[in-house]
């Protein structure tokens, strides 16, 4: 089984891709690069964690970097800025599902474990994954964040995972926790959805770890 992770420089999603890679023949990894929305030290943070998991997972890896600031860009200027999170994610997958489809991968993972952020409370978990078709794993989903910290620990990942950047600056103060899909199939639908994935997956960078 080939399969595609969704992977930031935090500590969430390093540990799901870590917990399925057991289950793996190959993991494509697959990095959003929010900038300008955050600064130069994100994608290097992730690019060491990337290292790191090439050394200790029994698979395969390869990375894609996925230009994700335009796509973001675009939301903010046209959209309401309250499902900023769900929108990210929404594409995120949609870039995930593309890669899949070239590179013959089964299912995308993700990092999400309940109710952590306002974009994985049940109704958004719900709604961002109905942007795309393939399954989606998500292997952290019932624990807290206490018990992903002490396998991040355990694994090594945790240290390289709080490493200082900007963070997220397109992050709304007040995100939606109850974003409905007709909703944001309105506000989607003031952007054209299919370039931005289209540009975004033809400029993804397959990356040497």
């Amino acid at each position: 089984m080939k399969l595609v992770s969704l992977i930031s420089s935090g500590i969430d999603s390093p540990v799901a891709t870590y917990l399925l890679s057991k289950k793996a023949e190959e993991i494509i990894l697959i990095h959003g690069d929010i900038q300008p929305f955050t600064d130069k030290r994100e994608v290097k943070n992730f690019l060491k964690l990337a290292k790191y998991l090439k050394k200790i997972t029994p698979r395969s890896l390869k990375v894609y970097l996925a230009p994700h600031g335009p796509s973001l860009a675009a939301f903010k200027q046209n959209c309401n800025n309250k499902f900023t999170c769900v929108f990210c994610k929404r594409m995120l997958l949609r870039y995930a599902e593309k890669i899949a489809k070239k590179e013959g991968a089964e299912a995308i993972v993700m990092g999400d474990s309940l109710g952590q952020v306002a974009s994985q409370t049940l109704q958004n978990i719900r709604t961002i994954e109905q942007a795309v078709n393939i399954p989606v794993l998500r292997p952290l989903i019932g624990l807290d964040k206490e018990d992903v910290v002490k396998i991040a620990k355990e694994i090594g990942t945790y240290d390289l995972s709080i490493l200082p950047s900007d963070g997220c600056n397109a992050v709304p103060k007040k995100p939606s926790t109850r974003a409905r899909l007709e909703q944001i199939l309105d506000e989607e639908s003031k952007i054209n959805i299919n370039d931005l994935v289209k540009i975004a997956v033809e400029k993804s960078e397959l990356t040497k770890i």
